[in-house]
Parts: C-alpha cells; sequence; structure tokens
C-alpha cells in the first residue's frame, strides 16, 4: 500500500501556524513512507474562500519548504461529484429527504435548549413518506445514520475514541439548493484521492465519527486517522494573535529561517528523545505518529528565536545575505533607505561582515539591524547610548584620525595594533578609546568586533565617520 496524505486548507485567510505544523506532519509522514502528500483546497464556502488566500497556503507552504504532489485539488470543482454521490446513497436507501422548515429547525433546538440535551435533529422525515412533503419546499439529504449501537475510530494519537450512535443525528449531506456540505466532500475527495492516513487537528474528532458513519453507508474503506492537539499559548490558554498565532508570511516578515521554522513546528507536539535541532531528513527518518503526545503544544517564542539563531549561525554567508534582501520587500517601513535591494558594493561588504554579525542576532531583521554601520548615510545617527559613549570618550579619541590615515596596510590587525598604541600613549585603557571609536563609527554601543568593522568599513569610509564625529574635539 503507498501512504498517501493530505493538506486539506480552507482559503479564508492566511496559512496559520498551526495549518503549517499539519502540513509538515502530513508531509513528513508521507515522506517517512516514501508515499504522497496532496494539496487540496476546500473552497466550498464561496462567501468567505478567495485568491488571495489561496495564494498565501500556496506561497506560505513554498516558503517553508513542503511541496506536495500532483497538481492542487479544488474541493468546489468537485460538487457534481459529491451530488452524485449524495444521490446514491439514497437511491440505496442510506439517505432521504427531510423537508423540515427552518421554523422548525429552530422550535428543535429551542426545546433541547429548555431540556438541557445536545442541538439535534429529532429524525422526523427520516421514515415519512415524501408524498406528504409541503408544497414548495426544497428539501435537504441527510444521512441515515445508525440509532443503536457505537461509532469508533482508532485514531493513531487519540487511541480507541467511541461514540454512541443514539448522541448522533442524521447529518445533511445535500443542501436544499443542491451544494454538498463539508462532511460529504471531505469523505468523497478523499476517497477518489485514496487518501490512506489523514492527519490533522484535534478540534476534527468529531467529523471523524460523522465521516465515519459516511464511509461506512458507502462501503467504502475508513482511512488511519491521527487528530493532533492544538497548539497552545505560553500561559496554556488558547493560541490567539498575542501568543503568535500569525501567518506564514508573518514569521518571515518578522526575519525567521523556513528551516528553524520547520524544526520549531516538529517539536511542537512531537518529541524524539531529548532530540532538540533537526535536519530536514533527520526529521522524515524519526518521525512517526506514535509520539505526537495527546496535550497541547505550547507556542514559545523565546525558544523560536534560540532555533532561528542557531540556524542562522550556521547558515552560509552568502545565503544570509540573499535572506536578508529578500526580506527587504517584507519590511513595513523602510527606515534606513535601502530600497528593495542592496545597492553596488553594500552585498559584498555584508558578506565580508557576516561572520562576526550572525554570531549575535537571532533574527533577520536584528541582523540588518546590526548591519546598520554598513549602509548607515554620513553623518551617522548616533543612538542614544552611543552618543553618551561618544561625548564621555571624544577627547581620547583626538589625534587618533591622523594615526589610521598613516596606515597604508589597511587591516583588522593593523588597525587594532595602532588603536592600542594610541591608548597606551594616552594613558587609557583598550576599551576606553575603544567604545567612543564603535559609537563614532557605527552609531551603536555594540557592534561585532570594532577591528573587524573597520576592516570592512574600509580606510576610506573610516576616515570620514570618524573625522564627521570628532571635528569638534579638543586636542588631546
Amino acid at each position: 500500500m503507498t501512504v498517501v496524505t493530505r493538506f486539506a486548507p480552507s482559503p479564508t485567510g492566511f496559512l496559520h501556524i498551526g495549518g503549517g505544523r499539519t502540513a509538515l506532519f502530513n508531509w513528513l509522514y508521507a515522506k517517512r513512507h516514501g508515499g504522497k502528500m496532496l494539496l487540496r483546497i476546500e473552497d466550498t464556502d464561496r462567501e468567505r474562500s478567495t485568491d488571495a488566500a489561496i495564494a498565501a497556503i500556496l506561497d506560505g507552504l513554498q516558503w517553508l519548504g513542503l511541496d506536495w504532489d500532483g497538481d492542487v485539488v479544488y474541493q468546489f470543482s468537485r460538487a457534481g461529484r459529491h451530488r452524485e454521490v449524495a444521490e446514491s446513497l439514497l437511491a440505496q436507501g442510506r439517505a432521504y429527504r427531510c423537508y423540515a422548515s427552518q421554523q422548525e429547525l429552530e422550535e428543535m433546538r429551542e426545546t433541547a435548549r429548555k431540556e438541557g440535551r445536545p442541538l439535534r435533529y429529532d429524525g422526523r422525515w427520516r421514515d415519512r413518506d415524501p408524498a406528504e412533503a409541503p408544497a414548495g419546499v426544497k428539501p435537504v439529504i441527510r444521512l441515515k445514520a445508525p440509532t443503536e449501537g457505537e461509532t469508533v475510530v482508532e485514531d493513531e494519537v487519540q487511541g480507541r475514541v467511541v461514540w454512541q450512535n443514539k448522541d448522533l443525528d442524521d447529518l445533511v449531506l445535500l443542501r436544499s439548493d443542491g451544494t454538498p456540505t463539508y462532511m460529504l466532500a471531505v469523505v468523497v475527495d478523499d476517497h477518489d484521492m485514496n487518501v490512506t492516513h489523514v492527519i490533522r487537528g484535534d478540534d476534527h474528532l468529531t467529523n471523524a465519527a460523522r465521516q465515519t458513519q459516511i464511509y461506512q453507508a458507502l462501503g467504502w474503506d475508513v482511512p488511519k486517522m491521527a487528530h493532533i492537539p492544538l497548539i497552545h499559548g505560553p500561559d496554556g490558554a488558547k493560541l490567539s494573535k498575542r501568543h503568535g498565532a500569525l501567518g506564514v508570511e508573518a514569521y518571515r516578515s518578522l526575519g525567521y529561517l523556513p528551516e528553524a521554522l520547520r524544526n520549531y513546528l516538529v517539536r511542537l507536539g512531537w518529541s524524539h528523545g531529548d532530540q532538540e535541532i533537526f535536519s530536514t531528513q533527520e526529521m522524515i527518518d524519526a518521525f512517526d505518529l506514535g509520539s505526537i503526545g495527546r496535550s497541547p503544544a505550547r507556542f514559545d517564542f523565546a525558544k523560536l528565536e534560540n532555533l532561528n539563531g542557531h540556524y542562522m549561525r550556521q547558515a552560509d554567508d552568502e545565503r544570509l545575505v540573499q535572506a536578508l534582501e529578500d526580506l527587504l520587500p517584507e519590511l513595513d517601513k523602510d527606515e534606513h533607505h535601502l530600497g528593495r535591494t542592496f545597492r553596488p558594493g553594500l552585498r559584498e561588504k555584508l558578506i565580508a561582515a557576516m561572520p562576526g554579525l550572525k554570531e549575535r542576532a537571532k533574527t533577520l531583521v536584528e541582523l540588518l539591524d546590526s548591519a546598520y554601520y554598513l549602509y548607515a548615510q554620513r553623518p551617522l545617527h548616533l543612538d542614544e547610548k552611543a552618543a553618551s559613549l561618544l561625548a564621555d570618550g571624544v577627547t581620547r579619541l583626538a589625534g587618533i584620525a591622523d594615526k589610521l590615515d598613516a596606515v597604508t596596510d589597511w587591516s583588522a590587525r593593523s588597525v587594532e595594533a595602532v588603536v592600542r598604541e594610541h591608548a597606551e600613549a594616552i594613558g587609557a585603557k583598550l576599551g576606553q578609546v575603544a567604545q567612543p571609536l564603535r559609537a563614532a563609527l557605527t552609531g551603536r554601543a555594540t557592534s561585532p568586533g570594532l577591528f573587524d568593522v573597520m576592516a570592512v568599513l574600509g580606510k576610506d569610509e573610516t576616515m570620514l565617520r570618524l573625522r564627521d564625529q570628532i571635528k569638534d574635539a579638543p586636542a588631546a
């Protein structure tokens, strides 16, 4: 048997973080077993489904590195097939036409509420003669669900889950306008797409009972099911935007690498011993449904940031520079006037500076900010701390410009020798000179190694920036 999984989002918004994890689990399971992951867009809600949401879902999956097999299936385009299946159940006596009016349904709900019962359809048209149907009423088609016994799902994550059939009513398969319901469409599509494993959030667990009954009525094999717990915030509450319930594209804009987000998502609810960091191949080789916990996973931005920092430190320098450039159009505002691409010469400076830059940053946004000194326009704007450091130490920089200007072999080593010599000459510690010098050259109180910064800036830019800031300093 070829394992076939599917990811089936509704295109009513972005690809949220929970959807990204569901897609990842489906993808990993299919890869682990040499199978296929299919993609189905469940666009039957025509009022809320949008092309923009479809594009965001496809783009989010591609950015995460999750590919799918075959063409994308659009559920709405299969409505004719769904109706055909509903009609076949009707012909077999496994479904029936229900003429209950909206008012009758409201009365059923109100009675159930008063009696403290679940809100369920009472089956009043289940065995009635359609000849009794009121004139001018378009019926829905309902499944003739079993009323005795139980419906069982042997879930790969939740274990054996049992529903008493008396507690499940006759669900609608076709609406009165002839459009299929979600329950019917999902079953027909999964069957026709040869899906063997349905891996999805446990908010669909009750749907599993309903869909199992449809499978059984049709005489079709029920796929194996795995309902994974939802993601909660660090406080244990349902995940919301304040916790991180953002679209995948928002994490890209926040400066996370796709491999870091993939690694973080795989560990949300799934474990493999104490291992935290996985290459893609390691994930594929190790992933199994049995190691998914039953409790909700907790989203933790600090862990994601730390993981992202790890992947940035491991990343190729040129790849990080490209990732920074790709990020430029994603930024809400271009405070530094970088535009949508790096200007000539800046790319090379960034590559040269990257070994020092990536050691500190945890996101690409932080990385870009820490590289400010490379693209800042003269005269540099100093942040508050840098301005304070320079004001306190500018007198210690008097005369250093001429000494640096005399350097012919400009390198980190040669400028370090000059700065050290200058500090000794004025009876100061190295840090007492290096701190105001860093502030003058970078506009910040912290940066990669000062001498590496000077080497990357080059002699001309270093001298111009230095003279901009110390031109009014008194002589030593």
